[in-house]
């Protein structure tokens, strides 16, 4: 690949930490994963003479979308030609990404997928014959090759999420079908689905040392060594809560890099870094795997500075809810317990574990004094019949209200036709009140949608949560329609008494008419135990016919 006549290969990663650390350890691009809202980013990187890989989302039939169905395909193909039109004389952009693993639900068998975006890519070399177009995959295998090379022609580099299969990824495609030149678009340590688990469940974690080795690995097998490869974007770039608080990161939540950074830029500059982040050599528990609540566990923790920096360590026990999805959703941090720590240095920590039945992570963050860090964790279990208890709440109680930040429940619980259903928390459309307020969108004339306010993000009993908010005697919100007479459900309360952890009380209104001013509707509280609120709210509502939108603002519990 040549960028104005020149050789380009990407040295790049994905995820929206600074852009200017990124080119400071040799770093030459970034991707998204969609195309709304790339303005700033773009403007940066030509700013820092960096490319980015713009990807344009497709829907997942996993999360409702059809593509048997031509008008929802239609209005796929018309959003993405607004992006090619919007971003494509930007001197930043380097190539279109056509869509993100929306074939995982048959493994690329269904033809029709294949044929949108070939419809797409066909599009984007008519409006923009300037830049490639990619076409991004989960993995190599059942048909997703074969039928991407089949059915999309004006598809020019194929785009490969690889993790524990990094190393092999290039004989791998080849074998599967892959005629094209190829990118490993996601690569880091093997996912939670790849490693296996220990005795109850919980999947073991690299330590950021590890991490570091298998990037430099498979950056060098997979994709270093592989002529057939333009570059990758290593995942991800800052930090994110999914599976673990650490299991995909580069970077920590304060910006600190971790090893995988350093390995990273040696690679892309031929050069050593001038400063290493501190190394982890070993990190475990001494001891039973299994305890009671309030018994004694002690971690040692051997680590070093290559560079004989001052060290120092945080250590956090945070609640493992043993429950690891794979579709790349941020969910909500589990809560964590400081005073279970009584006694910690650089060389270990003795915990007093808490009460609440189930799985923990104990962590050692290690920081240097150059800004490089390390991080590792062992999971723990408590044997017990207690439940975790709530978090207090303190009434007023908001659940939504602007710079309300964090939220106490997190708006993750998307239902039904979830590809059809948009929010924007920020809306400047007509607030209630202050200057925002929250815009909720359902594409599609028929099915039905909904989104559940959830504590922590993507709990749906199987993890504990949720606030007492007892003594509240009412749930108000503000509510109106686009066009007025939208017809939507509002409730709180989902998880029944079958889950593990569930909501200790429900209420609902069903079937409000909205209409086209804000009105305050109010749920009575009266009588209801509110002692573990979960699921603190939640809109549904059925396709009448046509799309539909509305308005939300101001909901708390009084």
């Amino acid at each position: 690949m040549t960028v104005d006549g020149q050789p380009f290969t990407i040295k790049g990663a994905g995820g929206s930490g600074p852009l200017d650390a990124l080119k400071a350890v040799g770093g030459n691009s970034n991707r998204t994963w969609g195309a709304d809202g790339n303005d700033d980013m773009l403007a940066q990187a030509q700013k820092l003479g960096m490319k980015i890989t713009i990807g344009i989302w497709l829907g997942h039939k996993d999360h409702g979308f059809h593509y048997d169905d031509p008008t929802a395909v239609a209005s796929q193909f018309e959003s993405a030609k607004k992006a090619v039109l919007r971003y494509k004389n930007s001197p930043a952009l380097l190539l279109w990404d056509v869509g993100n693993e929306m074939e995982v639900s048959d493994n690329g068998a269904d033809p029709k997928v294949w044929q949108a975006v070939q419809q797409i890519a066909a599009m984007i070399h008519k409006l923009d014959p300037a830049h490639p177009t990619m076409c991004t995959v989960a993995e190599v295998g059942g048909e997703k090759i074969a039928n991407l090379i089949k059915y999309c022609p004006d598809i020019d580099i194929v785009g490969i999420n690889s993790y524990g299969g990094g190393e092999s990824i290039g004989t791998r495609y080849r074998a599967a079908g892959g005629t094209k030149p190829f990118v490993i678009t996601e690569y880091g340590p093997p996912g939670t689905w790849e490693v296996g688990a220990n005795s109850w469940g919980a999947a073991p974690e690299m330590t950021s040392t590890q991490k570091a080795d298998f990037y430099q690995r498979v950056y060098r097998k997979g994709i270093k060594a592989d002529p057939w490869c333009l570059g990758s974007y290593a995942f991800t770039w800052g930090s994110k809560q999914e599976a673990t608080s650490t299991w995909f990161g580069l970077l920590l939540p304060d910006g600190s890099r971790l090893g995988a950074v350093d390995a990273l830029s040696e690679e892309w500059t031929g050069k050593r870094p001038v400063n290493l982040c501190p190394v982890i050599e070993t990190l475990k528990q001494t001891g039973a795997e299994k305890v009671k609540p309030g018994e004694k566990v002690h971690i040692t923790l051997d680590a070093r500075d290559p560079d004989s920096d001052p060290m120092a360590v945080k250590w956090v026990l945070q609640y493992d809810p043993v429950n690891y999805h794979t579709g790349g959703a941020t969910e909500g941090a589990p809560p964590t317990y400081p005073a279970a720590i009584t006694n910690s240095d650089i060389h270990g920590a003795d915990i007093v574990m808490p009460e609440g039945k189930g799985g923990y992570r104990i962590y050692a963050y290690i920081h240097d004094n150059h800004g490089g860090a390390a991080v590792g964790n062992v999971p723990l279990y408590v044997e017990t019949t207690a439940s975790v208890p709530a978090k207090k709440g303190t009434l007023p109680f908001d659940v939504y209200a602007e710079g309300e930040k964090p939220q106490p429940f997190i708006p993750a619980g998307y239902m039904g036709n979830t590809g059809a259903i948009a929010m924007d928390p920020a809306s400047t459309v007509k607030p209630h009140s202050g200057s925002l307020c929250l815009k909720v969108s359902y594409s599609a004339n028929d099915n039905w949608g909904g989104v559940v306010w959830q504590s922590p993000a993507n709990n749906w009993g199987d993890q504990p949560g949720g606030y007492d908010l007892s003594g509240a005697k009412k749930l108000t919100f503000w509510a109106r329609g686009e066009a007025g007479g939208e017809t939507v459900t509002f409730l709180y309360g989902l998880i029944g008494a079958d889950k593990t952890y569930h909501d200790s009380g429900s209420a609902k209104l069903e079937n409000i008419h909205l209409t086209s001013d804000w009105k305050q509707y109010t749920m009575d509280l009266s009588g209801k135990d509110l002692t573990n609120v979960i699921t603190g709210f939640a809109w549904t509502l059925a396709g009448a016919g046509h799309p539909l939108t509305f308005y939300l603002d101001d909901i708390r519990y009084e």
